[in-house]
């Protein structure tokens, strides 16, 4: 990149943002104030239409905006538009097309309490007399309420843009049409175990200017969304340094995303990945809103058509290279053989009745050479040896679980407890223990892709390391209680 291009960043990142209320940086006030406006409702990822309903319903005593109902999904869930300016430029925002992917529906309604309040006058006056936006929070209400990518048709409604048989996708082509929407932020989460190309680093957040032809010609709209994806980008990397990723640009024709850029929308794919420590994508919500917020007024004030179009190929592509624990060089004794092997372990969410909470049920993805991978955990393992757990030799009464010391009995090489009168509504153990049936009759040990992976890390004939249902566990004597690192996290049950 120019040096001239470095200095204009640096100053449409600080200079052209100061609010004459505030005398700071606004993307900066947005990250420190961002607790004032987060919505309190909306805390876990698996939220619902009704969840969004009750908020929607708490806007409509706002003169400042407009609410309608523009579509209905296939179970008869509404869609509904707000919107709010009065200036010539429309900008579209939608979000969870995939229903399991909500981080921006809960950052709109952030955004919504943002606008309510009495702060940044002058900011949020730049904006509405700029711009019209136009929020469509939850477009596929039928598949949130499963947690699921899907509509009720069992489609993705992101390849639908053609044919057009969801209703959820008539309407967003409706909407989008009946705008003429000069902007359009298409709102997705991605897996959390992508990465920014060779890095160890999650790809947090990822971007696209999708191309509106096979040959990816750039136009002045596909143009526009590119600088404004530069703006963000440079938003991003000071909150989440080198956590930006840029998507693969390939047509696809079926897509809403190029279809809409074909249509005459500048159109900016962001999709939320993962961050260390995060589960709930709390911190990557509140990253939504400062750069889309920021975007908006970048938008609003046509600072973003000086950026330089040479700076969105610097972005580095998306790779999924991470895995939730990447354990290195530990030994694997077999058949009478010593191997050394790297481990990736990812702790896979499974959906409980009713799809508001999860429990784990980790699998090993892959073993041998990880050297090009990267782990959100990384654990040095050379030196310490790979051995199987034991089973408790005792029958325990389901209501002794409880009192056991997980920690003890770790120690001593066991991670299965027989458990008599096991619930069966129970669908995890509550310690870091596995719980087994007493007739269940548990397989010989096999280290290997698709097994849910449980050992001991044995190191100078102790064992330091345990590794219950892909979750690392220190041993050591100055280590905290299990129950303590244990947090969220559990083991399996087998009948």
């Amino acid at each position: 990149m120019k040096n001239s291009t470095i200095l204009l960043l640096a100053l449409l990142l600080s200079g052209c943002f100061q609010g004459e209320s505030q005398g700071s940086d606004i993307t900066a006030s947005l990250y420190e104030t961002y607790d004032e406006y987060k919505e309190p409702l909306l805390s876990k990822r698996r939220i619902k239409h009704a969840d969004i309903q009750a908020l929607i319903a708490k806007q409509k005593d706002n003169p400042a905006l407009t609410i309608k109902k523009v579509g209905t999904s296939i179970e008869g869930r509404d869609l509904t538009l707000i919107s709010m300016g009065s200036g010539p430029t429309d900008v579209f925002l939608w979000s969870q097309m995939h229903g399991n992917e909500p981080t921006a529906t809960q950052a709109i309604f952030d955004i919504l309490n943002f606008f309510r309040s009495d702060d940044f006058k002058s900011e949020k006056a730049a904006i509405l007399e700029s711009l019209t936006l136009h929020f469509l929070p939850m477009l596929n209400p039928d598949g949130a309420e499963l947690f699921k990518r899907e509509n009720r048709l069992g489609i993705d409604i992101n390849r639908d843009a053609l044919r057009l048989q969801s209703p959820e996708g008539q309407t967003l082509k409706k909407v989008r049409d009946s705008l003429e929407a000069d902007f359009g932020f298409n709102l997705h989460d991605q897996s959390t175990y992508y990465n920014a190309e060779r890095t160890e680093k999650p790809a947090t957040i990822s971007y696209l200017a999708p191309a509106y032809n096979y040959e990816k010609e750039i136009n002045e709209r596909r143009g526009n969304a590119m600088k404004v994806i530069v703006f963000m980008n440079n938003i991003i990397q000071q909150y989440a340094p080198g956590q930006v990723g840029r998507y693969n640009d390939d047509f696809e024709p079926r897509a809403f995303g190029d279809n809409i850029q074909k249509w005459g929308t500048s159109t900016i794919l962001i999709e939320s990945g993962g961050y260390p420590e995060d589960p709930e994508k709390q911190e990557i919500r509140k990253l939504n809103y400062v750069s889309i917020l920021s975007a908006i007024y970048s938008i609003a004030k046509e600072n973003y058509k000086q950026i330089s179009l040479d700076a969105y190929e610097k972005i580095p592509e998306n790779d999924r290279k991470l895995f939730d624990l990447k354990i290195i060089g530990a030994t694997y004794p077999l058949l009478g053989n010593n191997y050394i092997l790297d481990i990736g372990i990812n702790q896979v969410e499974v959906d409980k009745e009713g799809h508001g909470e999860f429990w784990y049920s980790s699998r090993i993805i892959d073993q041998g050479d990880l050297s090009t991978y990267y782990g959100y955990e990384t654990f040095m393992a050379e030196g310490y040896t790979i051995i199987p757990g034991k089973v408790y030799p005792e029958i325990l009464n389901a209501d002794m679980v409880s009192l056991a010391d997980p920690r003890e009995l770790l120690k001593k090489g066991y991670t299965y407890v027989r458990v008599r009168n096991i619930s069966k509504e129970a669908l995890n153990s509550p310690i870091p223990l596995h719980l087994l049936s007493p007739g269940y009759e548990l397989p010989d040990f096999r280290l290997e892709a698709g097994k849910n992976p449980t050992f001991l890390l044995q190191k100078d004939g102790d064992y330091k390391f345990a590794v219950i249902n892909g979750f690392l566990i220190d041993l050591g004597e100055a280590a905290p209680s299990v129950l303590n690192q244990w947090g969220r996290k559990n083991a399996m049950i087998f009948r």
